[in-house]
């Protein structure tokens, strides 16, 4: 694997996305980056800047009442919901305060909610807050998870997306592909890296990596 490059975000120059080149493999494809959020996400002040920039793409008119958070976005999540209750976006919610929950995986992958979180879900108008989306396929099950528990999609944020929308749903991201033009995911039987024989630097997903002992 090669360096660390670091992406500034448009719109502040503070808020820095780590991407490092390479072979990897994700849960649901083969990657030539791997984007490096960790210190977005656990660091106090980066999780801060990060959380603005989001607010600030969310509608006025948009209702929240719960952010469910993906790949480790807790602290993110819980400056989010700050930010958004400061700008004065509608919650439903007797208490007038946004809810912060993380789904649980079953073995199978499967997202779930435990029934002590149903009244965090059930009927309410969510916001889907992930690190990254690349092919898609995490979306669609965290949505239809949400949807099964009863609770409604009210947008979905991101710190990264290679899309532009999901499902119908606009996808607010932080950066994009044109931040990393040659940014490129592959399907695992029809990963071009792989056909040229570039060996795989690690195994990838939303907490992070491991490498492959060569």
């Amino acid at each position: 694997m090669q360096e660390i490059i670091k992406i500034h975000a448009k719109e502040h120059s503070n808020v820095v996305l780590k991407v490092i080149p390479g072979h990897f493999v994700t849960p649901h494809s083969h990657v030539n980056y791997f984007l490096d959020m960790t210190t977005l996400k656990t660091r106090l002040s980066e999780a801060s800047m990060a959380a603005r920039e989001l607010s600030k793409q969310i509608e006025a008119d948009t209702v929240v009442d719960t952010i469910v958070c993906l790949d480790g976005c807790e602290i993110i999540g819980a400056y989010l919901a700050e930010e958004l209750t400061r700008a004065g976006i509608c919650t439903t919610n007797l208490h007038k305060t946004i809810y912060i929950v993380t789904p649980e995986y079953a073995a199978s992958g499967q997202l779930l909610f435990r029934e002590n979180y149903l009244p965090m879900i059930r009927n309410k108008n969510v916001l889907l807050l992930m690190a990254s989306a690349t092919t898609g396929q995490s979306i669609v099950k965290a949505v239809q998870t949400i949807s099964y528990y009863g609770g409604k999609i009210s947008g979905i944020s991101a710190v990264f997306s290679a899309a532009s929308s999901s499902m119908g749903v606009p996808i607010k991201s932080l950066f994009t592909i044109a931040d990393i033009p040659d940014y490129k995911a592959y399907n695992p039987e029809g990963c071009h890296m792989c056909r040229e024989d570039i060996p795989i630097d690690a195994f990838a997903n939303g907490f992070g990596y491991s490498r492959i002992n060569k």
